[in-house]
């Protein structure tokens, strides 16, 4: 997702993602209570929803500009894997569920707010597989200011003619198709049928299977994903959209590269997206092969500034380097390449390859995809443009709230500064390592251990600390579940100096590289206590480090 937000000073800082705003604004003390209806959407644990697996949508939907509404259904296939009896079916008003039916029989349906329940007439047996499909009509939610605030947008482009598109990360997929709406259950494969008036192309995520032109004057296309994919990574794409394609030679064989700006921008994106090759050799390089070979990858322009949708990235970036025009890092180098083309890519690595299963570990998907626009930096001009690129999206930090929230299950999620200060994070990590090889091997590997794979937080935290073989859970915890920043403090004494780390957790005892005044470059492990260095006089520490630097009064 993308966005932007200010700083506590009024500076105008790009923030790298979408609905991640939706509770950026709220104090601690503003965090909303937990209600029925926050249960319903965001927890896994509830009786219409832990005891099947969705294994396939079959989507198709009627898109009508003249009256902006949609039309509908949705087979949801699925296999039981516990006792249960009811289908919690997600979709929002002003939508209507007009019915669930199974075997040629409507289900009973009860509603409670957004949330739908469909009665079977008897438990099925576990391992059994089976498919209700559900029907909908209405006209869906506007979305007020695409893409931080979600819906539909029936927009039209600089001819006149409709472009219509959603956005529905964080609030939901639901707010514009039937589903079971939580990142806790992806379907392994997915069809999508969208059918438009004729003139109009849908572009959608996976292969095209078919075009169909009706007597009616519309046309459906039909796209197939393979891979398992995120409900909230489907979306529509309709507009009068130009296309060529490209073949990558990749770490897993030839990847096809397709690209559909707006016809009358054909030749500025032919132009612009030659960056999608060079976002996908480096991440690549630094995370593993593309994780969706079979489904390809696409660009695809829309009239927001743009979304991950898997296999199917949306692209509003008016053809410039930065983020419309801006950098966020303050340094120029966010400058020398498109940053929804960069950070949007990353996405398919961190939140579509591997996705966490509650809103409140959204910092895998977003401190990842922040830290990635650092990567990128490095691998266009250096390590050390990539160090200075990071240093700088730290004056986006607020530290106003945790990036972890303490409450799971409501469909919440943290700090926007999992954005900025995930990445800085990060990036200390890297520095704490201190060995770029096992590094690299560790981004790959968690790409590789959790590829397509649903997961908490905590696997991928624990994951890191195995593989680097370094105590890293208070480095964690500090940075995720805190808004306090690690001082390195320290003290000139009698023949040199003490340090110590202060505000931090408890057992927190990350190293750090520092220079001394004699231009000694060491590395301490700082502990709450005092420890002493003989033989300097003051100390700096490394600025890779997302830390603080204290000098207090001297001792006596």
């Amino acid at each position: 997702m993308n966005g932007e937000r200010r700083t506590a000073n009024g500076e105008l800082f790009v923030v790298p993602c979408l609905l991640s705003l939706v509770l950026l604004s709220l104090a601690p003390s503003l965090a909303p209570a937990q209600s029925r209806a926050d249960t319903l959407r965001g927890s896994w644990h509830t009786p219409g929803r832990h005891w099947w697996d969705v294994t396939h949508y079959d989507l198709s939907v009627r898109v009508s500009p003249s009256d902006s509404t949609l039309r509908g259904s949705n087979a949801i296939t699925y296999r039981v894997t516990g006792e249960g009896q009811t289908l919690q079916i997600d979709l929002m008003t002003p939508l209507v569920l007009d019915s669930v039916v199974q075997d040629g029989k409507a289900l009973p349906l009860a509603h409670e707010g957004n949330a739908h329940f469909a009665t079977l007439s008897a438990t099925e047996p576990i391992g059994s597989v089976h498919t209700a499909t559900a029907y909908y009509h209405g006209r869906p939610r506007i979305a007020p200011r695409p893409p931080w605030d979600g819906g539909l947008t029936w927009a039209t482009d600089t001819l006149g003619r409709p472009w219509i598109v959603t956005t529905d990360q964080g609030v939901g997929a639901s707010i514009w198709w039937p589903n079971k709406d939580t990142q806790a259950d992806e379907p392994d494969s997915m069809r999508v049928t969208i059918t438009a008036p004729t003139g109009l192309q849908h572009i959608g995520a996976g292969r095209l299977e078919r075009r169909a032109d009706h007597a009616d004057g519309t046309t459906s296309w039909t796209w197939r994903v393979a891979n398992p994919i995120n409900n909230y990574a489907i979306a529509l794409a309709v507009g009068h959209y130009a296309h060529w394609q490209e073949t990558y030679r990749g770490e897993d064989g030839p990847l096809t590269m397709d690209y559909y700006p707006l016809d009358v921008n054909l030749e500025r994106a032919r132009a612009q997206f030659v960056q999608a090759r060079t976002t996908m050799q480096c991440f690549e390089h630094w995370f593993g092969p593309y994780p969706f070979y079979a489904d390809g990858y696409k660009l695809i322009e829309v009239p927001n500034t743009g979304m991950e949708h898997q296999g199917a990235v949306t692209y509003g970036n008016r053809y410039a380097n930065g983020y419309r025009g801006r950098d966020g890092s303050g340094t120029g180098l966010g400058m020398q390449w498109d940053f929804i083309i960069v950070h949007e890519t990353a996405h398919e690595w961190w939140g579509n390859n591997i996705t966490t299963r509650d809103l409140a570990d959204m910092w895998v998907h977003e401190s990842f995809a922040n830290y990635s626009e650092s990567l990128y930096t490095e691998c266009l001009l250096g390590p050390e443009a990539g160090s200075r690129y990071n240093i700088g999206t730290r004056k986006g930090i607020r530290n106003d709230r945790p990036v972890i929230p303490p409450t799971r299950g409501i469909n919440a999620q943290g700090s926007g500064d999992m954005y900025p200060k995930g990445g800085a994070m990060l990036h200390t990590i890297r520095q704490v390592v201190a060995n770029d090889s096992l590094w690299r091997d560790v981004l790959r590997g968690l790409n590789r251990t959790f590829r397509h794979r649903i997961v908490d937080g905590r696997e991928v935290q624990e994951y890191i600390i195995q593989r680097t073989g370094l105590p890293l859970q208070p480095v964690f915890d500090q940075y995720l579940t805190t808004t306090q920043i690690p001082a390195f403090a320290w003290r000139a004494v009698a023949g040199g100096l003490e340090y110590r780390w202060e505000d931090v957790i408890p057992g927190f005892a990350m190293p750090v590289d520092v220079t001394t005044d004699a231009g000694r470059t060491l590395r301490l492990t700082p502990t709450a206590e005092w420890q002493r260095l003989d033989g300097a006089r003051n100390v700096a520490v490394d600025p890779d480090y997302y830390v603080v630097e204290k000098q207090v009064r001297s001792k006596g």
